[in-house]
């Protein structure tokens, strides 16, 4: 056994059925395998685990598995990303990119990693701040994205975009989402967004339905800081969303920056890991689609 993980936290929704399950075998295979296993004070499920506050877990532990869909590892890696501790997912989510192993692979890809058999990716995380006019500051880490969008009504909302210093596009539209490269597979893709490879430094801007077809996504390097202002426009409303939870309201005169965060996240993958693979299984690539399927099951 390597020696390297001795304690282990589990996170996932416990309530759901769908993770229980996984989540209980885990726990048992880890235990006889003289594993120390950390969760939250609040699951509820009954296992042999040492509890601990939710935000305590990256701190007593060597090694977090998630457990869920992208959403569940979002939150994961905010956790683990504080220590800088590797991050495993098992899938039990739809589309999912950032969880790799399913669970029928869990035990195996559990074995080889606790053998030390694994591979690692260090991912980059961004660092958003929102200033307001009364002179309130908020901030938040995101691993996917964060996103200035409209809300609350029909019309555009016009959005001015610094990059490094200088001046780059007003844009109108639904908004604008800046990426890691971890979130060029999430939000950004369905705007039309490039997909960036994991391990590159960089970040893409990507405009939401921008009113003018040639207000296209910029992709520029990590180290450059983005800052987005909102004009005076009538009737209407923006927010600022972080990996999907809300980071406050965005008006005239506040302005949001965007740099890369001091922290990263720590991906940690069995053998075979292959980030194109998992291209192909969930877009669908490399098929014939000169052969048509007309089965309706």
């Amino acid at each position: 056994m390597h020696s390297e993980f001795r304690r282990v936290a589990i996170l996932g929704r416990y309530d759901d059925p769908h993770v229980a399950e996984p989540m209980t075998a885990l726990v048992m295979h880890l235990a006889e395998a003289g594993i120390e296993v950390f969760a939250a004070d609040e699951m509820s499920l009954d296992l042999a685990v040492t509890r601990v506050a939710e935000n305590k877990l990256a701190a007593n532990a060597d090694l977090m598995i998630a457990i869920g869909g992208d959403g569940t590892m979002l939150y994961a890696g905010n956790l683990a990303g504080e220590r800088e501790i590797p991050l495993l997912g098992i899938n039990r989510g739809r589309l999912g990119f950032l969880a790799d192993v399913s669970p029928d692979e869990m035990i195996a890809s559990v074995d080889y990693i606790l053998a030390g058999d694994y591979s690692c990716e260090s991912r980059l995380m961004l660092s958003a701040t929102l200033q307001t006019t009364d002179g309130q500051t908020v901030t938040a880490t995101a691993l996917n994205d964060v996103v200035l969008q409209r809300r609350e009504t029909g019309r555009m909302v016009d959005v001015v975009t610094s990059i490094a210093g200088r001046y780059v596009n007003t844009h109108s539209g639904d908004g604008l989402i800046v990426a890691t490269p971890t979130g060029s597979t999430a939000y950004a893709l369905s705007c039309g967004g490039p997909i960036i490879e994991p391990l590159l430094d960089a970040v893409v801007v990507v405009p939401i339905c921008p009113h003018t077809l040639t207000d296209r996504p910029v992709v520029v390097p990590a180290s450059c800081t983005v800052e987005i202002r909102v004009l005076e426009r009538e009737d209407t409303r923006a927010e600022v969303t972080v990996d999907g939870h809300a980071l406050g309201d965005i008006r005239p005169g506040d302005s949001l920056t965007i740099s890369s965060a001091e922290n990263r996240v720590r991906l940690i993958h069995p053998p075979g890991y292959d980030f194109y693979s998992i291209l192909r299984s969930k877009l669908f690539w490399g098929r014939n689609s000169r052969i048509r399927d007309d089965r309706t099951d």
